[in-house]
């Protein structure tokens, strides 16, 4: 028998006066069902391998299905949108590069706002650039690059691996900061712009150094510095830009992740210090290795200011050198 409207109404007040549940126990609840981790590019790159490799383990440690959808087109835009419009309840994760904070300022138009539709969970890990040389080019070290090309002006080339990468920004901080005249051949990744290094076709290159170290390795380019605050570990021998006398030009590109904003905070920090666990594990890290990644997971707070100071670096970058996209 229907109960009478007063009593439903009743109860309507009686269940708004409830306390709050406590947001810990949606996370002791969660995840019931797949959870979606959308990754904005195509698959087979380092972001896909790693966002499919962090998948499996938040599955095996956490009971269920964690899935990747590749949803790739216009520098992860396309991607990152249908990942902000998701219900901020868990079952939606987001995987991106720096380019999260790149085109904002590289688009005249993007389709979310990196801090008012996501909010930062962890930057998962982190790789290195590097100004790289064919060895058929009379410089040694960034200084006598410098100079070089001073003294021949448009003559060089330098590759990078695309428009709007760290790395392409990288070059063009680079560049504008010394008052280069220099040519940009973008490419559509650090391996063929490595390669095309090693060709002559650009004698210069700015690529990721996982690109670029096994063929410096062998001879084939040689590594002027490496563009980031410390020295990589496979070589030793590279001065980092700082040390070769041009401090502030450094720069990571990083594999974050992001979910929709409003998701309840004790999700987030369960992904936080799950992702934080499986980074330290032998396996993982011998995996991210081989991408040329190196582990980082930093707590929410640190990622999302970390954010914030790369919004206004690279945007300050793409006005100076005044990027456009096509």
């Amino acid at each position: 028998m229907p109960l009478p409207r007063r009593h439903l109404l009743r109860l309507a007040a009686w269940t708004a006066a409830l306390p709050a549940l406590p947001r810990t126990l949606l996370a002791q609840n969660w995840p019931a069902r797949p959870v979606r981790m959308i990754v904005p590019f195509a698959p087979g790159g380092p972001t896909d391998v790693c966002a499919r490799m962090i998948a499996q383990r938040l599955a095996e440690r956490l009971g269920s299905q964690f899935y990747v959808e590749n949803i790739p087109g216009a520098s992860g835009n396309i991607g990152a949108a249908q990942a902000a419009k998701a219900r901020p309840d868990g079952y939606t994760i987001l995987i991106n590069v720096n380019n999260h904070v790149i085109n904002p300022s590289l688009f005249a138009k993007v389709p979310y706002d990196p801090f008012k539709d996501f909010d930062a969970v962890t930057l998962i890990a982190s790789f290195a650039s590097a100004i790289v040389v064919n060895p058929s080019v009379p410089a040694a070290t960034v200084n006598e690059l410098v100079t070089l090309i001073r003294a021949n002006p448009g003559i060089y080339s330098f590759a990078s691996a695309g428009l709007g990468t760290p790395s392409h920004l990288l070059a063009e901080q680079f560049r504008v900061a010394l008052g280069l005249d220099m040519v940009h051949v973008p490419y559509g990744g650090s391996g063929p712009a490595a390669v095309s290094a090693v060709a002559g076709h650009t004698p210069i290159a700015f690529a990721a150094l996982s690109a670029a170290a096994p063929q410096a390795l062998d001879g084939k380019l040689r590594v002027l510095a490496v563009m980031s605050g410390h020295r990589a570990e496979g070589l030793p021998d590279a001065p980092t830009i700082a040390e070769a006398g041009y401090p502030g030009m450094d720069g990571d590109g990083w594999i974050g992740m992001f979910v929709p904003a409003g998701t309840p905070k004790d999700i987030v920090a369960l992904l936080h210090g799950e992702v934080a666990g499986i980074v330290t594990l032998a396996a993982v890290k011998e995996q991210l290795a081989a991408l040329g990644l190196d582990p980082v997971a930093n707590t929410p707070e640190q990622f999302d200011a970390q954010l914030r100071f790369e919004v206004d670096k690279w945007s300050r970058i793409i006005r100076t050198a005044n990027i456009r996209t096509q």
